[in-house]
C-alpha cells in the first residue's frame, strides 16, 4: 500500500507542486492582507470575528500545505530535519487555536489576537521568502534586485503608516509625510516630520521600528540572499559580497548571514538590558511593560543607527539631558552598529579571540583594523572639535566630565546615528561645519550607517599622502592597496560631492527662506543616514521632502549599486589606447 502511495505521489508530484505555488501565494497574501485590514482600521467587534473566522481558515491552509509537501517528500524524516522552525511555528499556532476553541483559555482571547496572528504573519512571511527562491530564474541584475527589495520595504512602510490606526486622530497621515517617515526609517536615517511619540499610536512605532530592523539589517541580509542564489555569477561575488562583506568566499558569505542575524538580535539583547537598568528615576514608567518597550526600542534604534526615538526632544529630553551613563551606553551602540558586521565578528568571534589568546601574533584583520582605528581616530577628532567649539555655548554649566561626555555621544552620533543630547539648532556654525565632515564620512562598509565610509575616507587620504611623497603606490599595513580600489574610492567620493551638490541646489531653489548652512546640513545628514538636523525638517516643502526622501535612499544604497543598477556593462576591455599628457593642479 505505502509503494502504491509512493507511486501515485511521484506521478502527481510536478502537478501538486504547482498548485501548492498557488496556494501559498494565494494564502499569504490573504492572510497579510486580513491581518493589515483587521489591525490597521478602527472596525467592529463583528467584523473583527469574521476577519479571525478567515485568519482560521487560512492557517489551515499553511498545516495543509506543509502535510502535502511531507508526503511528496519520500525521505520524510529528512524533510522534517530540514523544515523543522517552519513546523514549530505550525504547532505553536494549532496549540493555541485549540486551547482557545476548547475554552482552556477562556478570558485570553487578547492573548490569541495579540501573539498568534504574529506567528500566522511569520508563516506568510516564510512562504514569501520560499518563493522569493524562484526570482534567480529572472535573470535580472544583482544590484536591480538589491535596490528593488528596498524600494517594496519602503512602499510598504508607507502604506502601513498611512493606516488609521497607525496614528492618532481622525485623518490618516498625508502621502508624503508617510513616504518620508517611511524612507527615513527602512534607511536608518532619523530625520522626522512629526513627533515619533505623539503622532503615532503604539502600531505606528512598531512599524517604525520593524523598518528600522528591516532597514538596518534585513537589507543586508537581502544582498547575502541573492549572493547565494546567483552563486554562478562573478557579478554576485564582486558588487554584492566583496563590496558589502569584504569577503571573497560565497561559502562564507552564508554562514556571515547566520553572524549577522546572531550577532544583531544579541547585541540589542544585551543593549536592551543595558538601557533598562540606566533609565534610572529621571523616566517615570507607567508598566514594566512599557520600560521593556522603551528599552528595546532604543537600544534597536542605537544599534541600527537610526536616532528615533519616543521622546519628543529625543535625548535632549529635560529628563535625559543629564542622564550621563543612559548617553555612553547609546553611544556604545551606536559604535557597534558603525563598526560593521565582519568587524563586529572579527573582534567579537569566540573561536579567533581563543586563537589570538593562544596564538598573540595572530591579529585582527586589515578590514577590522581600518574600521576600528578610522572610527576611533574621527570620534576623538570630532569629540575635541565640537568640545573646543561649544565650550562656551551648548555646553556652557557643564562640569569638565559632563562636558566631554557630551561632545563624544555627539561626536559619536554624527557619525550616522542622529539622537542629540544638546539643541542642534544652537549649535556654532564651526560644530555645525565640524558635524558636517563626520556626516558626510559616516559609518564603517557593511554597517548600519552610511556616508562614503570610513575606509573610502582612508584610502583617499593615503593616496593624497603617496601622491605628495611621490610614492608609485599606495600602502596600509604592509599592504598595497589594488588600483581598481582606489579608482572606486575615489569614483565614490567624487558621485557623493557631486550627488550632494545637485541636491543642495535643489534644496536652496525649493526653500529660499532656509539658511545655507541649516539646508547644507539638512542635505548631508539625509545623505550620511545620520538624522541630524538644524530643526527645518517639518517645514520643509513637498519638492524639499521628496529631495531629502531620494537623499537618504541613495545614501542607504550606495552610489555605486545605483550606478550599477543604471549602467550596462561594456563589450570588451581587452585593448589599450595610447597615454595622455594632461596637465593637472
Amino acid at each position: 500500500m505505502l509503494e502504491t502511495l509512493n507511486k501515485l505521489l511521484y506521478n502527481s508530484k510536478k502537478r501538486g507542486y504547482s498548485i501548492l505555488h498557488f496556494f501559498s501565494i494565494f494564502s499569504a497574501i490573504a492572510t497579510l492582507g486580513l491581518t493589515i485590514y483587521g489591525f490597521g482600521f478602527y472596525l467592529s467587534i463583528e467584523t473583527m470575528h469574521w476577519i479571525f473566522q478567515g485568519l482560521d481558515i487560512l492557517f489551515f491552509t499553511f498545516v495543509a500545505n506543509y502535510a502535502i509537501r511531507w508526503l511528496y517528500s519520500f525521505k520524510r524524516s529528512a524533510f522534517i530535519k530540514r523544515t523543522w522552525f517552519e513546523l514549530l511555528l505550525i504547532l505553536v499556532v494549532l496549540l493555541n487555536f485549540l486551547l482557545k476553541n476548547y475554552y482552556l483559555f477562556e478570558n485570553e482571547r487578547t492573548f490569541y489576537k495579540k501573539y498568534v496572528v504574529v506567528y500566522l504573519i511569520i508563516l506568510s512571511l516564510f512562504e514569501f521568502v520560499k518563493i522569493s527562491t524562484r526570482i534567480h530564474l529572472a535573470r535580472y541584475k544583482p544590484s536591480i534586485l538589491f535596490l528593488s527589495s528596498f524600494i517594496l520595504l519602503i512602499a510598504g512602510g508607507t502604506l502601513l503608516l498611512m493606516l488609521p490606526a497607525s496614528t492618532y486622530g481622525e485623518a490618516s497621515m498625508p502621502f508624503t509625510d508617510a513616504l518620508f517617515t517611511a524612507t527615513s526609517a527602512s534607511c536608518a536615517t532619523g530625520l522626522v516630520v512629526v513627533d515619533t511619540s505623539t503622532f503615532f499610536t503604539p502600531k505606528g512605532q512598531f512599524f517604525i521600528l520593524f523598518l528600522i530592523q528591516m532597514g538596518g539589517l534585513g537589507i543586508i541580509t537581502f544582498a547575502t540572499f541573492f549572493a547565494t542564489l546567483f552563486s554562478k555569477g562573478v557579478g554576485i561575488k564582486h558588487h554584492i559580497m566583496h563590496d558589502i562583506y569584504s569577503t571573497e568566499s560565497l561559502v562564507s558569505g552564508k554562514k556571515l548571514f547566520r553572524t549577522i542575524i546572531f550577532i544583531s538580535l544579541a547585541i540589542e539583547f544585551l543593549f536592551s538590558i543595558a538601557l533598562f537598568f540606566t533609565w534610572g528615576d529621571a523616566v517615570k514608567f507607567n508598566s514594566l511593560g512599557e520600560k521593556i518597550y522603551y528599552s528595546v526600542f532604543h537600544a534597536i534604534s542605537a544599534f541600527c543607527n537610526a536616532g528615533f526615538s519616543l521622546f519628543s526632544n529625543g535625548m535632549h529630553e529635560s529628563l535625559l539631558r543629564n542622564a550621563y551613563l543612559l548617553h555612553l551606553v547609546i553611544a556604545f551602540a551606536v559604535i557597534l552598529g558603525g563598526l560593521g558586521f565582519p568587524a563586529i565578528e572579527d573582534i567579537f568571534n569566540i573561536r579567533k579571540m581563543r586563537e589570538r589568546l593562544k596564538y598573540p601574533w595572530k591579529d585582527w584583520q586589515l578590514s577590522t583594523k581600518v574600521s576600528v582605528y578610522t572610527s576611533a581616530g574621527l570620534i576623538l577628532f570630532g569629540m575635541l572639535v565640537f568640545y573646543t567649539l561649544e565650550l562656551d555655548n551648548t555646553l556652557q554649566g557643564m562640569n569638565l566630565m559632563e562636558a566631554l561626555i557630551t561632545s563624544f555621544f555627539q561626536s559619536v552620533v554624527a557619525r550616522t546615528a542622529g539622537f542629540n543630547t544638546v539643541d542642534i539648532s544652537h549649535i556654532t556654525e564651526g560644530a555645525a561645519f565640524m558635524l558636517i565632515f563626520l556626516m558626510f564620512i559616516g559609518a564603517s562598509p557593511a554597517s548600519t550607517g552610511g556616508g562614503i565610509k570610513t575606509s573610502t575616507f582612508l584610502i583617499i587620504v593615503l593616496t593624497a599622502i603617496a601622491t605628495i611623497r611621490e610614492k608609485g603606490k599606495v600602502e596600509i599595513g604592509k599592504r598595497t592597496i589594488p588600483k581598481d580600489i582606489i579608482f572606486r574610492a575615489f569614483s565614490i567620493f567624487a558621485f557623493a560631492i557631486t550627488f550632494n551638490f545637485i541636491c543642495l541646489f535643489v534644496l536652496i531653489l525649493v526653500e529660499p527662506n532656509k539658511k545655507f548652512m541649516d539646508l547644507a546640513f539638512e542635505q548631508v545628514s539625509a545623505f550620511g543616514t545620520v538624522g541630524l538636523t538644524k530643526g527645518i525638517t517639518p517645514f520643509l516643502s513637498h519638492i524639499g521632502k521628496i529631495t531629502i526622501v531620494f537623499t537618504m535612499f541613495v545614501g542607504r544604497v550606495g552610489l555605486l549599486t545605483l550606478a550599477w543598477a543604471l549602467s550596462r556593462s561594456v563589450a570588451t576591455t581587452a585593448y589599450v589606447y595610447p597615454n595622455a599628457h594632461l596637465t593637472v593642479g
